[in-house]
Parts: structure tokens; C-alpha cells; sequence
């Protein structure tokens, strides 16, 4: 069995593959003050609740975004399965052309997102990433990685309109009955579902037009549910798709 791996900002994302089927997945917060042993305890928490005998796991592989969580996952894996963890980072095979000014600034996550979508789906594709920021990115169809946009997710704004406004209160994220809210709340709601789904819509077009074709799009993500049933646009949702990636890249480097 295969350990899988997702390090975000909020969220770490756990998945276990027999050959290509995908056990479980489990997610745990991120916590940049919990030590190796903490998420070891965490890490086997999870593995006994989906009943997977951690003796089976003969590799893992880990995409992250938070440096200062890192070590702390590799020791809590190398605890668990007596062994130490592939990094998806420089040096490792990912299979695609990465023509952005500076590759080595590409997010793993971003990195193991696009190799998912470009085993999985049709090309050219763009990606949606509905996290702690919104990431929207491009590949075309030679499969190169041609860059994209970085927005402010749907939490980050709401917790900006929260604390930096007196008078906006702090809401559940779930759409109202209309676009035009008529009290406080419903015109929060509206612009944080309505507002980031037309977002996507028109940033789709602007790709679209920008590579010249139309495009396969997927959307990953936690938020990535609540926002894309909203848009107008033929989005597919996959939620393992980073997951799908992991396992992807760790079969070229093995």
C-alpha cells in the first residue's frame, strides 16, 4: 500500500491506495506547533479508524506548502512505517514542462494537482484549487504547466470582512436564496459564494481565450462543493485529484 500525503495551510490530507484503488481519505488541521510524535499519534489515529494495518504501507509520498510543518511529518511517517517519506520537490520526476519564469517556485501542491488532472483529464485543462487561497492554473495541450492566478480564499475574506469591519459579523459560508441579499448576512453570503463563482466563471473565459481553445476544467478543494455548484461553467469536482497526483509522481520516481 501506498501512504499519500497533502500538507495545506488548514488541512493535512491523508490517503491510503491498494494498487489503484483509493482506501480512505482522512484529513487533520494543520498545527505548525505539533511535534513528530503529536501527528505519529494522529497518523495511526487515522490509519486504525479506516482499519488499515499500517505493517501493509510499503512506501509514502508528501506535497506540502507549510516548510515548518515538514519534519514533523516526515517523523511521524518514518514512526509509522519505518521508513522516510518522497518530497515531492526539486530533483523529483514529475512528468511536466514547467514554463513559468522561475519553476522552483511552484507550490508541490500545484505540482501534484496538474500531473493528476493531466493523467485524468482531457487537454488543455485548467485547475481550481478552492483552499486557503483560490489558485486557478493552466496546462496546456503539450502538457506544459503554463502558470495562472493566486486569489485570496473564500475563508481569508471572510475572516478580513470580520476583523477588519465593526459592523460584519462572522457567518457559515452556504448560499443564500438570492444574489441580491437583503439584510447583512445574505449580502455577505452572496458575495463570498455568488461573488468567488462568477470569479471563476469569468477568470475560465479570460484562459480560455488567452490559450486560444476551450478547456477541460476541474475543481479540487474543500470549499470547492459549496462555490463550483454556483458557477456557469462545465466544472468537473474531484476531490482526490491532488491525491491521484501523489500517486501519479511517485510511480515515475519509482
Amino acid at each position: 500500500m501506498l501512504l499519500v500525503i497533502d500538507i495545506g495551510n488548514s488541512n493535512v490530507t491523508i490517503g491510503c491506495y491498494e494498487e489503484d484503488k483509493l482506501s480512505f481519505t482522512a484529513r487533520c488541521s494543520t498545527d505548525i506547533n505539533k511535534t513528530g510524535d503529536q501527528y505519529a499519534v494522529d497518523l495511526y489515529n487515522i490509519l486504525q479508524l479506516y482499519k488499515c494495518d499500517s505493517d501493509k504501507i510499503q512506501d509514502c509520498i508528501i506535497c506540502s506548502v507549510v516548510p515548518t510543518v515538514n519534519n514533523a511529518l516526515i517523523h511521524a511517517v518514518k514512526m509509522i512505517i519505518g521508513k522516510a517519506p518522497i518530497c515531492v520537490g526539486p530533483g523529483i520526476k514529475t512528468g511536466l514542462n514547467i514554463v513559468i519564469d522561475n519553476p522552483a517556485q511552484l507550490g508541490a501542491d500545484l505540482v501534484a494537482g496538474a500531473v493528476g488532472a493531466v493523467d485524468k483529464y482531457p487537454l488543455p485543462c485548467i485547475i481550481l484549487d478552492l483552499g486557503t487561497a483560490t489558485t486557478i492554473f493552466a496546462v496546456d495541450k503539450k502538457g506544459n504547466f503554463l502558470g495562472g492566478a493566486i486569489c485570496a480564499g473564500v475563508n481569508l475574506t471572510l475572516d478580513a470582512l470580520s476583523s477588519r469591519t465593526s459592523m460584519l459579523p462572522k457567518i457559515s459560508i452556504d448560499a443564500p436564496k438570492s444574489p441580491i441579499g437583503t439584510n447583512t448576512v445574505d449580502s455577505m453570503k452572496s458575495g463570498l459564494i455568488f461573488g468567488t463563482s462568477a470569479m471563476i466563471d469569468g477568470m475560465i473565459s479570460r484562459f480560455e481565450n488567452t490559450i486560444g481553445e476551450e478547456c477541460s476544467v476541474v475543481a479540487t478543494g474543500g470549499l470547492s462543493k459549496t462555490i463550483i455548484e454556483h458557477c456557469e461553467k462545465d466544472i468537473v469536482i474531484d476531490e482526490t485529484l491532488l491525491l491521484d497526483g501523489l500517486k501519479k509522481i511517485y510511480r515515475l520516481n519509482k
